[in-house]
């Protein structure tokens, strides 16, 4: 499946969200960036949409993507994202569907359309194998899987428990469509949840809170893409 972005793997997906932003949102995903080049991970940040021409241009590898993405076209749309604009800031791509951001069955097909059409890659978040499934049929870029009671927890609450959830669900989303990219997400508080879950299958994991309310977030970051590389190569 030839696509407009590859994503390499393995993959790390960091997400500021409303945590942080402006030159301290800068510093991280320069942090990020020179640590995907150093232990050779693909990473992916997301910063706040005002943020994305900031950091853009500042990463050598890092992907930036946008938080979220509306299925609209050029022309009425007050206070809706537009794909072309954020190609035209410096974004890769597209985060769609989040728990904290949905979108309805038709408006996530159309988005998925829309970010393919403006050159972005689409990164689809779903709940379960079931979402999972019914999102592989759009052929997006990357489909996030994470059970909202988990996404936020940190601590790493089963973060080494889900071998055959996470194996039933790549199965399930490559029998449709096996150049799809595959995350695995929720409950990552820390590089030990990171290696555990990239051990147990995921093409790619990421963190949020445990990153942007740690004490060092730079520090962080470096740990779980070092051991995003070290999970891979013991399991590859």
């Amino acid at each position: 499946m030839d696509r407009v972005v590859e994503i390499g793997v393995p993959f790390f997906e960091v997400g500021p969200k409303a945590y942080m932003f402006g030159s301290d949102a800068l510093h991280v995903a320069m942090h990020a960036d020179a640590a995907g080049l150093k232990y050779d991970v693909q990473v992916i940040v997301d910063p706040q949409y005002v943020d994305i021409p900031r950091i853009a241009p500042y990463m050598k590898r890092a992907l930036v993507f946008a938080q979220h993405m509306d299925p609209v076209v050029q022309g009425r749309g007050q206070g809706s994202v537009l794909a072309e604009a954020l190609k035209a800031a410096g974004a890769a791509g597209a985060i769609l569907n989040h728990v904290e951001r949905r979108q309805s069955t038709e408006e996530l097909a159309r988005a998925v359309g829309r970010a393919e059409a403006a050159g972005l890659a689409s990164m689809v978040c779903t709940d379960d194998l079931e979402q999972a499934v019914a999102a592989a049929a759009l052929e997006p870029t990357i489909i996030v899987v994470e059970s909202p009671d988990l996404i936020g927890s940190g601590g790493g609450t089963a973060a080494g428990d889900r071998r055959g959830a996470i194996a039933e669900c790549n199965r399930a989303i490559w029998k449709i469509n096996p150049g799809i990219r595959v995350l695995h997400g929720a409950a990552i508080g820390g590089a030990e949840d990171v290696y555990k879950v990239i051990a147990a299958g995921a093409q790619g994991t990421g963190s949020s809170s445990a990153i942007f309310t740690a004490t060092d977030p730079a520090a962080m970051v470096e740990s779980m893409v070092k051991a995003v590389r070290e999970a891979w190569d013991a399991t590859h």
